[in-house]
């Protein structure tokens, strides 16, 4: 008698490059090609770990990170430098975190109030570094900055916290360039997942509209308007955002094509296609956690439940 093995799913084989590519007891790895591991992506992972039910692996990860904040309260990136986008990206897992691990409040509270050491007066905001950024990210992502501050805010119920994310927002959104569809599909994608959370779905819709525009019709969309190849981070944070606006065919589209290309580790190089240039040759931790956010708000839209 034959006994067929089930085959898994497209999230249960992502999740398992997770774990798979974890540093035992720290935190997620930069990438496949850089085996370290990555603060800003083991920070904003911790909410997905938890949505999927791996609290223990969520539990690693915080207590890791909290064991390497820096005494000014910000957190290192991997050249041990603070950035402002990777300490609010670790806010993230702190805040999901904060009635689960011990010594979460206290460390958001230092990196929240660190985080607006660097806001100017006309609500920029700053950051120590931009060695890492090189010439492909703008400090337009410090939009997704900004919902972590907010959540930070109204969940340990200091107000300044969120009265600055909002006065932040109302900079960048003075922006000519935020909204277009005008770089990097990930880093575009992260202006517009910040707009949903802070609630600014019609300028998201604007951005989006550009993106729907370039999306063909297998769903891929390219990783800038007049390019060939495709960002796979940026196609699941587009996802992400249709179904929080309720475009869910195009979102579906955007996850066929992904789980199309995903490499049978169950991870994504950081791009594909005919020319690509963004760590087109690893596979890269951060795709792993978009599309696992994604593959929750379909299975969401479809009645399911993880």
């Amino acid at each position: 008698m034959l006994f067929w093995r089930k085959q898994k799913s497209s999230h249960e084989r992502a999740m398992d490059w997770f774990r798979q590519n974890m540093v035992p007891g720290q935190g997620i790895i930069v990438h496949t090609r850089q085996r370290v591991p990555y603060p800003e992506v083991t920070g904003y992972f911790i909410p997905t770990l938890y949505n999927w039910g791996e609290k223990e692996l969520a539990r690693t990860c915080t207590r890791w990170l909290l064991s390497i904040q820096l005494p000014d309260g910000a957190f290192p990136a991997p050249d041990g430098v603070p950035y402002t986008f990777d300490t609010a990206q670790i806010m993230r897992g702190l805040c999901a975190a904060l009635n689960d691990v011990e010594g979460s409040e206290s460390a958001l509270r230092r990196a929240c109030d660190w985080t607006l050491t660097q806001l100017d007066a006309s609500g920029r905001l700053n950051t120590p570094s931009t060695e890492l950024w090189t010439d492909i990210a703008s400090d337009l992502i410090h939009t997704y900055a900004l919902p972590p501050l907010a959540q930070a805010g109204r969940l340990l119920g200091v107000k300044e916290y969120e009265e600055a994310a909002n006065f932040s927002l109302a900079h960048y959104k003075q922006r000519e360039d935020l909204v277009p569809f005008n770089r990097l599909s990930h880093f575009h994608a992260y202006a517009m997942e910040a707009l949903c959370e802070m609630g600014e779905l019609e300028l998201a819709a604007q951005g989006m509209a550009d993106v729907e525009k370039c999306q063909r019709r297998d769903g891929s969309i390219p990783a800038y308007p007049d390019v060939d190849w495709v960002c796979s981070t940026g196609m699941a944070q587009y996802a992400i955002v249709w179904y929080t606006l309720g475009r869910k065919e195009l979102a579906d589209k955007a996850m066929r094509y992904l789980e199309k290309i995903q490499n049978k580790s169950g991870g994504f190089n950081g791009s594909y296609g005919k020319g690509a240039k963004y760590i087109a040759g690893a596979e890269i931790s951060w795709a792993v956690k978009y599309f696992l956010d994604a593959r929750l708000l379909k299975m969401r839209a479809e009645g399911k439940h993880a």
